[in-house]
């Protein structure tokens, strides 16, 4: 009897005990997501993999889960102007998404990139994210709430518009022309990496979700956070990628273990 699809999540590297425990984390949300919604057995993926090891590790799973983040990816990696020296950064994270992104891309396996895992496909594709959108002549602010005791439903609730393209992914995935999502980021796509294609934008412009053209498989990055609470009926959309996702997942590890067999 086949067994579900293992889908790597990646972690992002965290501290505990006052910076004296450093931690590889991910959001508890996205564990549940994949398991109920993409049907899927999830492994965590530490950032402390060397490029050999990362290889090693990825012919043994089914699809990828880039997560959100609380650190911005660091502007050497798309041509920026250098980061603040206060800015909360993550090489570990950097370095490790997107060498998977490549790896994953050399398999056509299934990728889904959620708030910070857009980013991380964009820049891997060779685009830029802006640092500050706020900041940004005619960009509203996409952030969530500054206040670190403002409850979960403030922080998650849905805050702006997305339009999809005619004829694109997300229209044919919902009927539908736009939807209401979360925002909870500082940084932005900037200019769109090659072989991407534009599925979702914002009425001030802000890409809001892509797709890796010509892929083949499921390859999808989101700016929104999907995972929260999927299972609601203004959430439909987020059910919906996680569905195809998991579906994604099942066609590539059905090759993989014919490939073994």
């Amino acid at each position: 009897m086949q067994t579900k699809p293992i889908v790597g999540i990646l972690t992002s590297e965290t501290s505990a005990f006052s910076g004296r425990q450093m931690l590889h984390s991910v959001g508890q949300r996205y564990v549940n997501a994949v398991m109920q919604f993409s049907d899927v057995i999830p492994t965590l993926i530490p950032t402390c993999l060397s490029k050999k090891d990362l290889k090693h590790y990825i012919v043994n799973i089914d699809g990828v889960l880039l997560t959100g983040g609380r650190a911005n990816i660091e502007p050497h990696h798309f041509g920026g102007k250098k980061f603040p020296k206060d800015e909360i950064i993550d090489p570990a994270r950097d370095y490790t998404a997107l060498n998977l992104i490549k790896e994953c891309t050399k398999l056509r396996m299934p990728i889904f990139g959620i708030c910070r895992g857009i980013q991380e496909i964009n820049v891997a594709y060779g685009g830029t994210l802006i640092y500050r959108v706020h900041e940004c002549n005619g960009k509203k602010d996409h952030r969530m709430p500054q206040n670190d005791d403002a409850p979960l439903e403030d922080i998650f609730k849905p805050r702006h518009v997305v339009n999809f393209p005619r004829q694109g992914l997300f229209e044919n995935f919902t009927g539908q022309s736009q939807v209401v999502v979360n925002s909870l980021h500082g940084q932005g796509i900037d200019r769109l990496g090659d072989g991407l294609n534009l599925e979702a934008m914002s009425a001030d412009g802000l890409v809001e979700a892509l797709s890796i053209a010509g892929y083949g498989t499921f390859g999808i990055g989101i700016q929104w956070h999907a995972e929260f609470h999927p299972e609601r009926s203004e959430n439909s959309i987020n059910r919906v990628l996680f569905k195809k996702f998991g579906v994604s997942c099942r066609e590539f590890q059905s090759k993989r273990l014919r490939t073994i067999g």
